[in-house]
């Protein structure tokens, strides 16, 4: 079964330059391990949330644009590892092997399977 794991972080944290190659280095190993593994589909990092678009649209064709994240939180989705697990337990033993744990959390969710 393939599941999502969300790396959420707080962007407004400062973060040095050691930090920053630090962080950098344990995603490299982590995707490393992972695609070694079979386990890791693909991965995607994404931009801070102030680049975000927020549309909602309504029965009948009114479309609302606004910019940035839906809701204010602590915690903004920074990345996303697709990967395949045979379920949920190993899938949660794999996001304890995220380096992004140490500084924020990843959040698991099973993929609808179309």
């Amino acid at each position: 079964m393939r599941y999502a794991l969300l790396m959420r972080t707080d962007e407004s944290a400062a973060i040095g330059a050691g930090e920053r190659a630090r962080r950098a280095a344990a995603l490299e190993v982590f995707t490393d391990q992972m695609t070694a593994r079979g386990t890791l589909l693909a991965t995607e990092q994404l931009h801070r949330t102030e680049t975000a678009a927020r549309v909602r649209c309504w029965d009948g064709g009114d479309v609302m644009i606004a910019d940035g994240p839906f809701a204010e939180s602590a915690e903004q989705i920074a990345g996303l590892f697709i990967v395949e697990c045979k379920d949920l337990d190993e899938a949660i033993e794999v996001a304890t092997t995220v380096r992004a744990a140490w500084y924020g959390t990843v959040e698991v969710r099973p993929v609808r399977q179309a």
